[in-house]
């Protein structure tokens, strides 16, 4: 229970643009928690069908099995347009009908059910418009999650998170912190590679991004660089948008001693 009296449920709860982001960019942290024995969950928001490669039939598969990899207690699709998220979409509706149209209130629904403790959104900068629109729209409905009035089908309680973290994909952030995904990596990755289908580089199949010949090594190269920063072997990169607090710091550095760091964030 939080110092507000709200009650949880899931531990960590991720949200994803589409099936395999949560994978390639926070998987380390998910699988972590579930080393630790925390519950987890990941909530897509689409079934990414406008994807060059594969189909929605052969991502539900593959997702399936990632899921397996890292160990999650919850996976859900909200089968939101592909292509198409926003964080207005609904909002036409009358006023009756958005309590099921609207797809901020989706996402209100899903977080006053599962009620989790931390709540990880894609960070607000980014390469793919559905990745932009997806922190817009996770953010609003955290807002609205703890509104009483807004109302959603079915209902649920107001709700408020103990803490919410952004994670960056492509565009480069300065992390607030950076977790030790370490011991976990390889769990990661090879939740990373049950996306065959859109990460194997294939002659045969449509120029991607995520599928070229330097995006399995450049995700590992990111995340060797920011365990550098932090002195551990991998690790990945979190916002916060406001200061957090420590109760005693001398515990917090003493449970969280790394070696000296290789690299330092630009401080001009």
């Amino acid at each position: 229970m939080s110092p507000s009296g709200a009650t949880f449920g899931l531990e960590v709860l991720a949200f994803g643009p589409h099936p395999d982001d949560v994978e390639l960019f926070c998987g380390g942290l998910l699988a972590r928690m579930a080393e630790l024995g925390h519950r987890t969950g990941i909530i897509d928001l689409s079934r990414g069908e406008k994807s060059s490669r594969g189909t929605v039939e052969s991502r539900a598969a593959e997702t399936e099995a990632a899921s397996r990899e890292l160990g999650l207690g919850v996976r859900e699709n909200l089968g939101l347009p592909d292509g198409w998220l926003n964080p207005w979409a609904g909002f036409e509706a009358p006023e009756a009908e958005r309590v099921r149209a609207s797809a901020v209130a989706r996402v209100v629904e899903v977080l006053r059910r599962l009620r989790p403790e931390l709540v990880v959104v894609p960070w607000e900068e980014e390469r793919h418009p559905d990745h932009e629109a997806a922190s817009a729209l996770v953010t609003r409905a955290l807002f609205f999650a703890g509104v009483r009035r807004f109302e959603t089908e079915p209902a649920g309680a107001p709700f408020t998170p103990r803490q919410v973290l952004y994670y960056p994909l492509r565009h480069l952030a300065e992390p607030s912190f950076v977790v030790d995904v370490s011991s976990v990596h390889a769990r990661k990755m090879a939740a990373v590679r049950c996306y065959a289908s859109q990460v194997e580089p294939r002659p045969d199949a449509p120029p991607t991004l995520v599928g070229s010949a330097l995006s399995l090594s450049s995700l590992e190269a990111r995340d060797r660089f920011y365990g550098a920063q932090a002195g551990v072997a991998h690790g990945e990169p979190y916002v916060v948008r406001e200061t957090l607090g420590l109760v005693d710091p001398v515990e917090h550095f003493r449970r969280n001693s790394f070696e000296k760091p290789l690299f330092f964030p630009q401080r001009r």
